[in-house]
């Protein structure tokens, strides 16, 4: 066979190679509708042969009393509220609102080195150590912190901190009154959720309280719970909302800065200050999909939560604490991405079988036969999640977080833009930063009618938790997000990093 032969029966047997996976995918994923289809055809043909007047005569020929119609009436509308009852009700992301920063607590590089150099003057190599971790962060020149920080010498009160709570919060909060068109008196369910600020009365009392809201609202103050706490919080809310069907609640997701900035000099304690700034979301959620005369932009499908607590390396490897020397801060383990990848194997062991088409599930049970026969032949399959899915959004932990999920799900680098924008614009902003990647897809005008979000978040103890929503209705884009004035100038172009052997 000649050479040019051989090269194009490579290029022909390639092109039909390409047609066979998606194919398959087709026959795997409606296979039910391939039976279902003919067979109910054929019911019907046979249906319309026998004729009007032989179905008529054969309901003639059955002799029911009253008694017993009336009884099986009753009984089939018996089974039927039954299952309405029992049957959980979906959840509606009716709309939210993010935080954003007033342009004087932008916090530039330079900035932040000029204060560190304060704080660590005796200590060069602390420092030396902070700069390589702030130019491998993925963060841009446009995050920020809180007033206090900005002083010479930072200035961590309780009373900043409140004043930086009142802030986030209640701007946020604002802007998803003024989106939604409700009254602080027509919530009912108010949860609020912040890792590091231990405030008497509690951040849910100082909302309650700003906004005046009625006697009966059912509030609760969620601590320690790190960068999951917001999807533990729309998991109370979906349980509280089976319980109290009418009710409308706000998952409030804020993390506050100005006390747990580490003004000490141990490495793994100064690491939160190159990644960690001030953000915050305010989240409407309800049963009703019409609310207010707008429609709900998202339906909960799905909700998982997973933790590793009991490891004790998974449970110290995020902790609060004070150094040496008696200085509070946050203090994370070298084995953090290690705990992370378990818990997110975890998290996706139980989320699979939800989700993944039914193509996805035939070739890994296909896979885990084969290894049973012969483990030293195949290789695990990891199912491709990308399949279940049209949007991303990974908690914005710092660049090695959303790189390991990434690789983990095989994701494209279009897949992970609203994570790594979201790091560039906003920093790691903890449990609200779902909230912001989520405001930029709408942002860029990709958020479809029928589309797929899988949230994924991490958190201290050690925890992984996930969601799945589906787009209700096609998202307009929005005017008043955080993103109006830059969303032009991303996805960023953000150096990659080239590994050495000293790193």
């Amino acid at each position: 066979m000649m050479p040019s032969q051989i090269i194009i029966s490579n290029i022909s047997s390639s092109a039909r190679l390409k047609y066979v996976k998606p194919g398959y995918q087709f026959l795997a994923n409606h296979f039910v509708a391939w039976i279902s289809v003919p067979i109910l055809v054929i019911l019907f043909i046979q249906v319309l042969s026998r004729g009007n007047l032989e179905i008529l005569a054969l309901l003639n020929s059955s002799h029911y009393g009253h008694v017993q119609i009336l009884f099986s009436s009753f009984l089939v509308i018996s089974l039927s509220t039954l299952y309405n009852k029992s049957k959980r009700r979906t959840i509606y992301l009716v709309d939210f609102a993010c935080y954003k920063a007033p342009a004087e607590l932008r916090v530039t590089f330079d900035a932040f080195i000029e204060h560190s150099k304060i704080i660590l003057k005796s200590e060069p190599k602390s420092l030396e150590f902070q700069l390589k971790v702030l130019e491998r962060a993925g963060l841009g020149e446009d995050t920020c912190l809180p007033s206090a920080l900005h002083l010479l010498p930072p200035d961590p009160t309780l009373e900043a901190c409140r004043e930086e709570a009142e802030m986030v919060i209640f701007s946020a909060m604002d802007s998803l009154f003024l989106k939604s068109g409700l009254s602080p008196k027509d919530i009912d369910i108010l949860v609020v959720n912040c890792s590091f600020c231990l405030s008497i009365p509690s951040l849910s009392s100082m909302v309650i309280n700003k906004y005046q809201m009625k006697d009966s609202v059912k509030s609760f103050n969620i601590l320690g719970m790190g960068c999951s706490a917001s999807l533990i919080s729309v998991s109370l809310v979906r349980d509280l909302l089976q319980v109290h069907p009418s009710y409308n609640a706000v998952v409030v997701s804020a993390e506050l800065m100005t006390t747990i900035f580490y003004q000490g000099k141990e490495r793994s304690m100064l690491v939160p200050n190159c990644l960690f700034r001030m953000g915050g979301a305010a989240i409407l959620l309800s049963t009703r999909r019409t609310f207010c005369n707008i429609r709900a932009k998202y339906r909960l499908l799905h909700l998982v939560r997973t933790h590793t607590a009991d490891d004790d390396t998974s449970y110290n490897c995020v902790q609060l604490k004070e150094d040496l020397e008696g200085n509070l801060g946050a203090w994370l383990s070298k084995e953090l991405m290690a705990v992370a990848g378990k818990g997110l194997k975890l998290n996706l062991t139980a989320l699979g079988p939800l989700v993944l088409p039914p193509s996805e599930k035939i070739l890994y049970f296909m896979n885990f036969i084969a290894r049973k026969i012969s483990s030293s032949r195949w290789r695990p399959y990891i199912p491709k999640f990308k399949q279940a899915f049209e949007h991303f959004c990974i908690h914005a932990g710092g660049r090695a977080v959303i790189d390991g999920v990434q690789d983990s799900l095989q994701l494209s680098v279009e897949q992970v833009e609203a994570s790594r924008s979201t790091l560039h614009r906003f920093g790691n902003t903890s449990s609200s930063s779902l909230w912001y990647e989520m405001s930029y897809i709408e942002a860029k005008g990709r958020m479809k009618k029928g589309d797929r979000i899988l949230q994924i978040s991490f958190g201290s103890g050690y925890k992984c938790n996930s969601a799945v929503w589906e787009c209700a209705e096609t998202v307009k884009i929005p005017t008043g997000d955080p993103w109006r004035d830059c969303i032009h100038k991303y996805p960023a172009c953000v150096p990659q990093l080239i590994k050495s052997a000293d790193q």
